[in-house]
């Protein structure tokens, strides 16, 4: 059955007011995301604490939601505020000797980046590869792997050039190399299929608010299984013992699975919202998301190219994601950006570059709006 978009578009007031392109920085929410988060407020409104055990099992039925999507066991999944604290609490909670490497990208947003610098305080060796026009092919990553290289660090999208990695084959060659793999998934996650176990990925981090169509503040950090025992919580809270429960308990005992790295209270509306965005893209199905966002941004690259832009980053599709980066032929980014506020289409302005991110929501129509505002 095809795909009803005008169904799902209903389903984002936002497309009443302006052209939404922007879902590479902060993707508007959608009436089931809202109604979700207002009605959890609304009962603690009017009941304070009274249905906290409700609030459990949301928090449940959302790790496995979230499991579902990424092929994990719910018990691999902990909810976080955002991927920095998930990358953070992965890079600091491995042991980790003087002269071990992480291998990752040069470019990577500073999320995926901060957390693997600052442990050449421990001595560990940070390598970065270089991209070419934004690409990051598999022989420059396996290049730069040596017997000490302890884990690969990438992004599954490249937040600027919108290159999208072959995960799978990268999970083969740190499987080949002994080393992890742990993935900043938050510019893909929602948009494309990511299987964990098919790509050998220790860890994993993203947030809700960008391709995944939730809330800000509401994320998740996926640690395998077999990887568990090996990553110590670094921030220690009355929720990530085993008996958390119990508040007279002085075990310090971790709790079963990756629920060992919630520290402390939840952000519980958050996490209702996160829950509803996430079932929303489980019910289209991500393959049909991924298909319908390629379309879209194959439609974009070609007539910005034939405009005579300079398209940034991949052009075949097997690479190629929801961000399309440009340099205008005339002027500057920041000034095409006023250019498109002016005729309320939201993009944004990244390294001297317009980057438009449509997602499955979005038209023909509105992509063929967005070249007649480029082709003045």
């Amino acid at each position: 059955m095809p795909l009803d978009i005008q169904h799902y578009r209903s389903q984002f007031p936002v497309t009443k007011s302006s052209i939404y392109m922007n879902h590479a920085a902060v993707s508007p929410i959608s009436q089931r995301v809202r109604d979700a988060m207002v009605g959890l407020l609304d009962d603690v409104q009017q009941t304070g604490a009274e249905h906290w055990q409700r609030w459990v099992q949301v928090y449940g039925t959302v790790r496995h939601s979230l499991a579902q999507l990424l092929n994990a066991e719910p018990g691999e999944i902990a909810l976080t505020k955002n991927t920095s604290e998930g990358v953070s609490t992965f890079a600091n909670g491995l042991e980790w000797a003087p002269g071990d490497e992480v291998v990752s990208i040069e470019g990577e947003f500073p999320a995926n980046f901060y957390a693997w610098k600052a442990l050449e305080k421990r001595g560990v060796v940070l390598r970065l590869v270089q991209p070419e026009q934004g690409r990051v092919g598999l022989e420059a990553i396996s290049r730069e792997l040596s017997t000490r290289t302890r884990v690969v660090a990438v992004s599954f999208v490249q937040y600027l050039s919108g290159f999208r990695l072959d995960l799978e084959k990268l999970g083969q060659v740190c499987a080949a190399h002994g080393c992890l793999l742990f993935v900043d998934a938050i510019q893909g996650l929602g948009a494309f299929p990511l299987d964990v176990k098919t790509a050998n990925i220790a860890g994993l981090a993203a947030d809700g608010h960008k391709w995944m169509l939730g809330p800000e503040g509401s994320g998740l950090l996926y640690v395998n299984r077999q990887v568990l025992e090996r990553v110590t919580p670094t921030e220690i809270g009355w929720t990530t013992v085993r008996h958390w429960s119990d508040f007279s308990s002085r075990d310090l005992t971790w709790r079963d699975g990756a629920r060992r790295f919630e520290c402390g209270t939840l952000n519980t509306v958050g996490i209702y919202g996160l829950g509803a965005a996430v079932d929303l893209l489980l019910e289209v199905g991500i393959p049909n998301v991924a298909e319908r966002v390629l379309d879209l941004t194959a439609r974009l690259r070609s007539g910005l190219v034939a405009q005579g832009h300079s398209v940034f980053g991949p052009r075949a599709r097997h690479e190629a994601s929801g961000i399309v980066s440009f340099v205008p032929r005339r002027g500057t980014a920041d000034r095409l950006l006023e250019w498109f506020l002016a005729h309320r289409v939201q993009v944004a302005a990244r390294g001297g570059m317009v980057r438009v991110a449509p997602h499955f929501y979005n038209t023909e129509e509105e992509i063929d709006r967005v070249l007649d505002l480029t082709s003045l």
